[in-house]
């Protein structure tokens, strides 16, 4: 919730929370204005003489006498709240992380399942993808068929990737696990570096294929897919992946059509192994849309902001008006 002039209002969480034992002097007060309420009603009482009684005390308007007393409590309350450091979660571009998109350029990538084919559509898609990631991101290219090929080292600038994605050629093959193992020395090397911190920069492989990795045939293989995956779960690095394509898929070769469907399970446990996410996707805007949720997990990271103004601007304001109820509603402070 934010309030016009006060800030944000949101909670998430406190810096201080042992303020909140101040509490207890709010809950003394409270407990000391009723026994003070009830000690008046015993004095009142005295007063045989009811005509007595309203010429030594002034007629006041029973139902907001109480209004400072409670607007003070609150006001009380609120600045407990502010004191106690509350925050709210704010999301920051991100610096000193690096992300390598790996990209699959196999034969199977000529499939025109996906308009006008997988790589033309996949290549636009990763383009956008560049543009739209937040600049202090170190961003790198690998493209893989049967063997893994740096295109691009990571940096913070676009246009070399931009570039070579436009001059992406296809291959023969698929080494999904040689690809991510490039993608890891690549993150390892920038990671020494880069500097600016006590710990490597975060990192995460973002993998595009469309098809199951067949060099080597199995994948637990030293030098597989699903070994390279774990090796990236040790290493802290998520992969996430996109299965992209359909399951009707074909291409030509020697003039016969040769099935080429997607391989949403591979790439789903590759994720798993990893600790990363999965997706998938059929068609150029799906695909467009995946790495629009992606620029916002990686570009983006989710930190605790001071929300402590608004709450003290408002108990600043209550506080004020306990005071001048007090003066208009009982002609004297409220206490």
């Amino acid at each position: 919730m934010t309030i016009p002039l006060l800030g944000p209002m949101s909670l998430s969480g406190f810096k201080y929370p042992w303020f909140f034992l101040f509490l207890l002097v709010v809950a003394a007060l409270v407990v000391g204005y009723l026994v003070a309420q009830r000690a008046r009603q015993r004095r009142v009482l005295r007063f045989s003489n009811v005509e007595l009684l309203d010429s030594v005390a002034p007629t006041r308007p029973a139902r907001w006498r109480h209004l400072s007393a409670v607007l003070l409590i609150i006001a009380l309350t609120l600045l407990t709240i502010a004191m106690a450091g509350p925050t709210h979660d704010v999301r920051v571009p991100r610096n000193r992380a690096v992300v390598m998109l790996v990209i699959d350029v196999s034969q199977s990538m000529r499939a025109t399942d996906v308009s006008p084919s997988r790589l033309a559509a996949a290549q636009e898609a990763a383009k956008q993808f560049a543009n739209e990631l937040t600049p202090g991101i170190n961003l790198g290219l690998i493209a893989y068929a049967g063997t893994a090929t740096v295109l691009v080292s990571p940096t913070t600038s676009r246009q070399n990737t931009i570039a070579a994605l436009d001059k992406l050629q296809l291959a023969d093959r698929t080494a999904t696990g040689e690809a991510i193992f490039t993608a890891l020395q690549s993150v390892a090397t920038v990671g020494a570096v880069i500097g600016g911190g006590d710990e490597p920069p975060p990192a995460r492989i973002v993998l595009m294929s469309d098809g199951k990795e067949t060099v080597p045939s199995n994948p637990d293989n030293p030098k597989g897919a699903f070994t390279a995956a774990r090796m990236a779960k040790e290493q802290g690095i998520p992969i996430s992946t996109i299965s992209f394509g359909t399951p009707y898929g074909f291409v030509e070769i020697n003039d016969q059509r040769q099935p080429v469907p997607v391989d949403d399970a591979g790439l789903r446990k590759i994720a798993d192994l990893s600790g990363g996410n999965a997706y998938s996707a059929s068609s150029l805007a799906e695909l467009k849309e995946v790495y629009s949720t992606l620029q916002q997990q990686i570009g983006y990271e989710t930190i605790p902001g001071d929300a402590s103004v608004g709450w003290l601007r408002l108990g600043a304001l209550l506080l004020g008006l306990a005071a001048l109820a007090g003066l208009l509603i009982n002609r004297r402070l409220p206490g």
